[in-house]
């Protein structure tokens, strides 16, 4: 089991940067594939990254390719997700998940077995 910490929200203007954390506070996150999700209100959670054990996999979703990059360390025990040229529809409560799966194929997020309390990105134009 993984106990996970999210930090690094915000409010910026379109075009701006953050870079989110995701720290395990309990367990290690080296047994784990990692990824982030989003979710604004009404709708389900959004698969927007995932990075292999290792980190040497990742995979994104079209709407976020070439804008964000999920990395890890695992001696930190951290995942992180960097932010850039971030847009009003990226505003939303932005979560780390773990699991056991596969990360390629687990853009469901029924397919995660841990998941954070989340960090708001608020976004405006």
């Amino acid at each position: 089991q993984v106990q996970l910490v999210e930090s690094g929200g915000g409010s910026v203007h379109a075009g701006g940067s953050l870079r989110l954390s995701c720290v395990a506070t309990k367990g290690m996150l080296s047994r784990y594939s990692m990824g982030w999700f989003r979710r604004t209100p009404g709708k389900e959670r959004e698969f927007v990254a995932s990075i292999s054990r290792n980190g040497d996999n990742t995979y994104y979703a079209d709407s976020v390719k070439g804008r964000f990059t999920i990395s890890r360390d695992n001696a930190l025990n951290t995942v992180y997700l960097q932010m850039n040229g971030l847009k009003p529809e990226d505003s939303a409560v932005y979560y780390c998940p773990a699991t056991i799966n596969n990360p390629r194929y687990a853009t469901a997020y029924f397919l995660w077995d841990y998941w954070g309390q989340g960090t708001q990105v608020t976004v405006s134009s």
